[in-house]
């Protein structure tokens, strides 16, 4: 059956799903502005490297049979000329999605060629993903097989990270906590280091950061704690979604102009603690492609006749997680036009 056929009125007759094609395609999108951030990697201009992610991964989007809105992008419209929140993109003719992007996350990584830095994108139907403002959301996350409740924002870490520990049948010094390397955090990580747990500190990534909770195995990482975009905290959360995992996230709204600004996106409980069912429902595309190198996605190579790219794609009603090591043999695709 062709994808045409079966879609009805910009909508699919099976409402809650989306079409599965659709998850392959999503993987050239970040394939794309993957490979346009690569090759800026280690130039030291996080600016050029994102600007070049921006440009292919809309060019990209714009490809697909979709009627799209940005509802978590580069910013505001005053802010961001391009993928900014309310955009539309795609080709008007499909399902009406809500999309967010983050078409570089980590451009220090990337201008530095640090681990960790990703082209990354989560598809859902329109009003199923959380409007977040750009503020901070303070965040914890856990991956998939434990019992719903394991962990709570609101308590202490050592309880969590105990909680955890008991859930897997180890000693607290075998479990690892993944936090922003702040000075915000100087707290959190003094409580827990307390408790024996040990802390992989990152420079920056925290979609990586959360992701990388689903994965303990491959990434050593069983927990997430502290605060970082809430943006991302979306992104994080559909991709939670997909795999499995738990997350809570509570918006830092600690002004009024924040709180004023939160309200015009409708949310209406500052204090609201979301899971990642909240923030990201219904039937959710995930994808991610590595710029550098990291624990669970490989960087871009570059060959005389060939790019390679390595991506994950994932879906929510399926429960599906795809990895594609792609090699791209026609490297004039990836030119900027």
């Amino acid at each position: 059956m062709s994808t045409q056929s079966h879609r009805h009125h910009g909508h699919t007759i099976d409402d809650d799903r989306l079409d599965r094609v659709l998850s392959l395609e999503l993987a050239r999108v970040t394939e794309r502005a993957a490979v346009a951030a690569a090759r800026l990697r280690g130039r030291g201009d996080e600016k050029a490297a994102d600007q070049a992610a921006v440009n292919a991964m809309r060019a990209e989007l714009n490809n697909l049979s979709i009627d799209g809105t940005v509802v978590i992008g580069e910013g505001e419209r005053d802010e961001a000329p391009m993928l900014y929140i309310g955009e539309k993109v795609g080709n008007g003719k499909g399902p009406k999605v809500d999309i967010a992007l983050d078409p570089l996350e980590g451009t220090t990584i990337c201008a530095k060629n640090l681990p960790n830095s990703i082209a990354v994108i989560a598809l859902a139907h329109e009003g199923a993903l959380l409007y977040a403002p750009d503020v901070y959301m303070d965040k914890i996350a856990i991956g998939p097989g434990y019992p719903m409740g394991l962990i709570d924002l609101d308590a202490p870490p050592a309880e969590n990270i105990q909680a955890l520990a008991n859930a897997k049948m180890v000693p607290i010094s075998e479990v690892t906590a993944c936090i922003l390397d702040r000075p915000r955090h100087a707290r959190l990580i003094e409580e827990v280091r307390a408790t024996g747990c040990a802390i992989r500190l990152i420079g920056d990534g925290d979609v990586a950061g959360v992701i990388h909770t689903t994965e303990p195995a491959d990434t050593g990482i069983d927990i997430y704690l502290g605060s970082g975009g809430a943006p991302e905290g979306v992104l994080a959360a559909a991709a939670l979604r997909c795999t499995g995992g738990q997350m809570q996230g509570r918006l830092i709204l600690d002004s009024r102009e924040k709180v004023e600004r939160a309200a015009k996106m409708g949310i209406t409980d500052p204090r609201r603690k979301y899971t990642h069912e909240d923030m990201a429902r219904g039937d959710v595309l995930f994808a991610a492609t590595g710029v550098t190198d990291g624990n669970m996605l490989q960087g871009v190579k570059f060959g005389r006749n060939r790019i390679v790219t390595h991506t994950i794609v994932m879906r929510s009603s399926s429960k599906t997680v795809r990895w594609i090591r792609a090699a791209h043999t026609d490297p004039e695709k990836f030119d900027p036009e």
